[in-house]
């Protein structure tokens, strides 16, 4: 984590980081495709992902999008720098596909709120000072409505942080447990009640904007060193291991496409919505697909054995597959809920 921090602000002070963000905030105002190209050319180089990933992916196109002026001056340029590491709290044990049925509750107290609740599948949450979290603060509102969006001191009095052990034998991911936490007034991001708004914003840039190209990159990266593995043990000879390969194959193109679809929208100014679905439905099957493969291919080499268990759960991190399919059927095809 320190070496990442460190490198991540090298990054930051070439101005490689925040490239479509304002340049009032650190950014270089760039567009669009500016940042895919760049994303795709820096994930294929090899070189180490930022260490903020939720500040720089997610929590910053937010506050852009619905934070304040101070809000902005006083948590942007510290998410570039890595000074200041963002999670995000929005799961919960029974609120993970269906998110708006969480039931952390925000109570209005003198000066704030004080949230009660658990949260869990939270990245970086043992090094985060700050997390982004929904909390319930209209119980008596349908429960899309009465939801707000909050900014939670990951140091305050009242927050417990338990690493999950996954079966790679990693902790990547923490429950976080809210006991009388108080969060201030000025740390409401958006209307009162109008969260779901604000984290359906997000959600969008979790799933359609920085995500899809490097990961795009990665599967490409991937699929060319499972190819090579095949051709030099004979085994592209097998017709079942070459239709397995040409299946990736396709995937990975449709991955490709529907990037450029998802970058041309972005080009013109429309905000990612539902068809990041898609974008996430694509890549979690061939990630496993390909996973699978490599390590039928090779079955003692341990990083395969790693990665194939961890793509297991590319089906269920930021968004379940079942719940991609449910957005893509009723907000883009228009079909009837079940």
């Amino acid at each position: 984590m320190e070496w990442g921090r460190r490198w991540q602000l090298q990054l930051s002070e070439a101005h490689w980081l925040g490239l479509s963000w304002p340049k009032e905030y650190g950014g270089r105002g760039l567009s669009p495709i500016d940042v895919a190209i760049f994303n795709m050319e820096y994930t294929a180089s090899g070189a180490p992902q930022p260490v903020n990933r939720v500040g720089l992916n997610l929590v910053g196109p937010t506050l852009i999008a619905h934070g304040t002026e101070e809000q902005k001056r006083r948590f942007l340029p510290k998410i570039l720098s890595a000074e200041e590491i963002w999670c995000q709290l929005f799961s919960e044990p029974n609120a993970g596909s269906d998110l708006a049925s969480l039931t952390t509750s925000a109570q209005p107290v003198r000066g704030g709120w004080v949230l009660n609740g658990q949260k869990v599948w939270t990245s970086y949450a043992q090094f985060a000072r700050w997390g982004i979290g929904l909390a319930r603060t209209g119980p008596e509102l349908p429960k899309h409505q009465g939801i707000s969006f909050f900014v939670v001191d990951m140091q305050a009095e009242g927050v417990g942080v338990n690493p999950l052990r996954q079966m790679t034998g990693e902790a990547e991911f923490s429950e976080v447990f809210l006991d009388e936490v108080f969060v201030p007034a000025d740390h409401l991001v958006g209307d009162l009640n109008h969260g779901w708004e604000v984290a359906n914003t997000t959600l969008a840039h979790e799933r359609g904007t920085t995500f899809p190209f490097k990961e795009q990159i990665l599967c490409q990266l991937y699929f060319g060193e499972v190819l090579r593995a095949a051709q030099a043990s004979g085994q592209l000879l097998d017709a079942l291991v070459a239709d397995r390969l040409g299946q990736v194959y396709v995937e990975l193109r449709l991955l490709g496409w529907t990037n450029l679809r998802s970058m041309s929208q972005l080009a013109r100014g429309i905000n990612p919505g539902p068809e990041s679905s898609q974008v996430k439905l694509i890549w979690s099957n061939l990630t496993q697909r390909l996973s699978e493969l490599a390590l039928d291919l090779v079955p003692t080499d341990r990083a395969r054995q790693r990665q194939y268990l961890w793509s297991k759960s590319a089906s269920i991190a930021g968004g379940t597959s079942e719940i991609q399919r449910e957005i893509i059927a009723g907000r883009i095809l228009g079909l009837p809920r079940q």
